[in-house]
C-alpha cells in the first residue's frame, strides 16, 4: 500500500506538471470559447451564429447589413449585395449586403472556410475574427480578404489594439471567383499562419508588431468600399444586378 501511495503521488505530480506545461504553451484566454464546430451552412444556425441586420459600419463601408441579403441553397450560403430599397432601408448606405458572425468569441486555434469570392472592383469578400472594442478586450482582428478588383490574390492582415498595417498580398495561382477553395488561419501565442487549400502561404511571428491576444467573433461578410477605403478597394460601380460571395462551410478547431 505504501508503494501504491508513493506511485499515486508521483503520478499526481507528473499530471500537475503536464497541466502546467500545457497552460504555458497555450495561455488561457478570458471569455474564449474552446469548443470546435463545423457549420455546414445548410440554413441559419441561431444557436451558434447571428445575422447582422438593420445597421451599417462607418464611412469605409458602402453597404448596410440586411438579413434578407443572406441566402441558403443546396448547402451553400450566399451573401448578396444589391441596391434594393437603398438608401432608405439600407441604413443610409447606397447598397445592402450580408454578414454572419458567431455569438461567442473564440481564442487560439484554426479558423477556416470554403469560399467562392465575389468579383468586381470595389468589393471585399472576407473571413476574419474581431474582438470588438468592449471592456477588457484590445480591439484585435485577424483577416483573410479577397478584393474583387483582382480575385487572383488574397490579402492577409492583423490588428492588435486597433493597430494594423501588417497586410501581405498572396498570389493564389487561380481566380478565387470561379470556384470554391479552402482558406484558413491558425492563431497561437507565437504566430499566425495562413493556408490556402491546405498549403501554408504566409506566417507572422510578431516581428512587424505585437500579435493579437483577445478572443474574437468569427465573421464573414461581403461589402463594397466607400470613402477613404476606395483607395484600397477601388471604386464600386453597381453592375445593375446583385453580386454574391458564396460560403460552403465554416469551421473552428481550438489549439491543443
Amino acid at each position: 500500500m505504501k508503494k501504491l501511495s508513493v506511485f499515486r503521488k508521483k503520478m499526481t505530480t507528473v499530471l500537475m506538471a503536464g497541466s502546467l506545461l500545457c497552460g504555458l504553451l497555450v495561455p488561457i484566454q478570458a471569455s474564449a470559447a474552446d469548443v470546435a464546430f463545423n457549420e455546414p451552412l445548410n440554413g441559419t444556425n441561431p444557436n451558434l451564429f447571428y445575422t447582422s441586420d438593420g445597421w451599417g459600419n462607418g464611412p469605409d463601408f458602402g453597404v448596410g447589413w440586411k438579413a434578407a441579403n443572406q441566402e441558403f441553397s443546396n448547402g451553400i450560403m450566399a451573401l448578396r449585395l444589391d441596391n434594393a430599397g437603398c438608401p432608405v432601408s439600407c441604413s443610409g448606405k447606397s447598397y445592402a449586403s450580408g454578414e454572419y458572425a458567431t455569438h461567442l468569441k473564440y481564442g487560439y486555434g484554426r479558423v477556416e472556410a470554403r469560399i467562392k469570392a465575389a468579383k468586381g472592383t470595389g468589393l471585399v469578400t472576407s473571413l476574419f475574427t474581431y474582438s470588438g472594442q468592449a471592456t477588457g478586450t484590445s480591439n484585435d482582428e485577424i483577416d483573410i480578404e479577397i478584393l474583387g478588383k483582382d480575385t487572383t490574390k488574397m490579402e492577409t492582415n492583423y490588428f492588435t489594439n486597433g493597430v494594423g498595417q501588417h497586410s501581405t498580398i498572396i498570389n493564389l495561382g487561380f481566380d478565387a471567383s470561379l470556384d470554391f477553395h479552402n482558406y484558413a488561419f491558425e492563431w497561437s501565442p507565437s504566430s499566425i499562419k495562413w493556408y490556402v487549400d491546405g498549403q501554408l502561404v504566409h506566417t507572422e511571428n510578431g516581428s512587424r508588431g505585437a500579435l493579437p491576444t483577445s478572443p474574437g467573433h468569427i465573421m464573414v461578410n461581403l461589402w463594397s468600399g466607400s470613402g477613404p477605403a476606395e483607395i484600397w478597394t477601388g471604386k464600386f460601380n453597381y453592375p445593375g444586378s446583385p453580386v454574391r460571395a458564396y460560403y460552403d462551410w465554416i469551421k473552428f478547431t481550438p489549439a491543443n
